[in-house]
C-alpha cells in the first residue's frame, strides 16, 4: 500500500510529507486506519536519539480501526477499535509476567525501526530504503501496519481523536503522579513543565486527593490551563515555587515532585530534591540527550532526608490495564480528554504543529486525518 507519511531524513531535519510504501501484516501483525495521531515532544528527540537509521516515521500517539489482520493474531479483528501504545506489551517476557508490561523486552526494539514480528522493515521509501517507525508506530501516517504487541482494543462508544492522546501523553502524566509517584490524599504536589505529559500529572495527582498541585511552567496559557485541569497554584519558575511553598505547606514543602520539561537537564533533579520535604519522592518523567549523563544531586540531603528519585515510562504502568481504565473515567467525566486538544492540524502541516508547540501555544496538537488522506 502507498500512503502519504511525514518523515525525516536527517539529523535535525525538518519533516518532509512524502508517499512510503506500507507492507501489508505478516505473522502477529495488523493494519490500522489511523483517525488522529498526537504530536508530542519526544519527537523533537530524533536528532539525539540512537536511532539506527534514517529517514524516520514519526509518530508514536495514535488510535484508529483495523483494517487487516495478519497470521496468528489472537483477539483482534477487522472493524475493532484500537489504540496504539509506544510501548508493547508481549504479555510473556519476565517484566509481563510480573505485571511490569510497560518494561516488555520488546521494547528493546523500539528505535531500531525493525519489526517485532521478523526482524524486517515494513516500511520503505518508494526508492526502496527503510523507513524506521518511531517507536515501530509510524502515525504520520494515516495507515501503520504494526505488531499485534502494541494494539489495545477499546469499545467503539470512545472518539478515536480523544482515544490517541491514550498511548502515550495522557498515560504517562497520569501514571506519573499516581502509579509511580503513588501520590496519597492529602499531599502536595509539584508538577515542572506543562505540556502533553505535565498537564496529565497535574491531573493524575488531583484526581488521587492531592491537597495542593503547584504546576511551574514559564508560560502564562500553560498555568493558566494547568489550574483548570486541577492545579491549586501555579508559578513561572522553580525560585517562585520554592520561595510559596513553605507557608503554604507550614515548612514540609512538597511530597512529590515529577519532571515533565521538555528537555530534562542534569539540574532539574536537585531542583526537584530541594523542592521536597523529609522523605520526598522525585519522579523523572522528561528525557534529554542520551549523551548527556551529567546529574546534580546532593548526596547527604538525598541519604539523610531519605529522599528518592524513581525513572518512568508509560506512567510505570501496564498498558493494557491504564488505558481501559482512564477511558472508563473519562466517560464518567473525571478525565480531561477533549480539552487537551488545542489545535488540530492537517498531515502537510506538520512542521507548523511542531512549531506551535515550541512556542507553547497548545496543551496537544493532533493531526486529523481526513477522507483526503486515505
Amino acid at each position: 500500500m502507498k500512503v502519504k507519511a511525514a518523515l525525516m531524513n536527517e539529523v535535525g531535519g525538518k519533516w518532509e510529507v512524502e508517499e512510503i510504501d506500507l507492507g501489508d501484516p505478516i505473522q502477529g501483525e495488523v493494519q490500522v486506519r489511523l483517525a488522529a495521531s498526537g504530536l508530542c515532544h519526544s519527537e523533537e528527540h530524533i536528532s539525539s536519539s540512537p536511532v539506527a537509521s534514517f529517514p524516520v516515521l514519526g509518530g508514536h500517539e495514535g488510535a484508529g480501526v483495523v483494517t487487516k489482520i495478519g497470521p496468528g493474531v489472537k483477539g483482534i479483528a477487522e472493524g475493532d477499535h484500537v489504540v496504539l501504545a509506544f510501548t508493547p506489551a508481549c504479555g510473556t517476557c519476565p517484566p509481563c509476567a510480573a505485571g511490569k508490561q510497560n518494561l516488555c523486552d520488546l521494547g528493546a526494539n523500539l528505535m531500531t525501526g525493525v519489526s517485532i514480528a521478523d526482524g524486517s522493515y515494513r516500511v520503505h521509501t518508494l526508492d526502496g530504503r527503510n523507513v524506521a517507525p518511531m517507536c515501530l508506530l509510524g502515525t504520520f501516517a494515516p495507515y501503520v501496519t504494526v505488531h499485534q504487541a502494541s494494539v489495545i482494543k477499546i469499545e467503539k462508544d470512545i472518539p478515536l481523536d480523544k482515544a490517541a492522546l491514550l498511548g502515550c501523553g495522557v498515560p504517562t502524566g497520569w501514571g506519573s503522579a499516581t502509579d509511580v509517584g503513588n501520590t496519597r490524599p492529602g499531599e502536595t504536589v509539584v508538577v515542572m513543565g506543562i505540556g502533553g505529559i505535565g498537564i496529565n500529572a497535574v491531573q493524575g495527582a488531583a484526581a488521587a486527593g492531592a491537597r495542593f498541585v503547584v504546576a511551574v511552567d514559564p508560560i502564562e496559557f500553560k498555568r493558566t490551563k494547568a489550574l483548570e485541569f486541577g492545579a491549586t497554584h501555579a508559578f513561572a519558575n522553580m525560585e517562585e515555587a520554592a520561595a510559596a511553598l513553605p507557608d503554604l505547606t507550614w515548612g514540609r514543602l512538597a511530597d512529590l515532585v515529577v519532571i515533565t520539561v521538555g528537555v530534562i537537564h542534569g539540574e532539574h533533579i536537585q531542583e526537584a530534591l530541594t523542592l521536597t520535604g523529609k522523605g520526598g519522592r522525585v519522579v523523572v518523567t522528561g528525557m534529554g540527550d542520551y549523551a548527556e549523563d551529567d546529574v546534580k544531586l546532593n548526596m547527604s540531603e538525598l541519604t539523610l532526608l531519605q529522599k528518592s528519585v524513581h525513572g518512568a515510562i508509560f506512567g510505570g504502568s501496564s498498558p493494557r490495564a491504564q488505558v481501559p481504565k482512564l477511558l472508563n473515567l473519562y466517560r464518567s467525566g473525571r478525565l480531561k480528554l477533549d480539552e487537551l486538544i488545542t489545535t488540530e492540524y492537517r498531515l502537510e502541516d506538520v512542521n507548523q504543529g511542531f512549531e506551535d508547540m515550541r512556542a507553547g501555544l497548545n496543551l496537544r496538537g493532533v493531526i486529523r486525518y481526513t477522507d483526503a488522506d486515505y
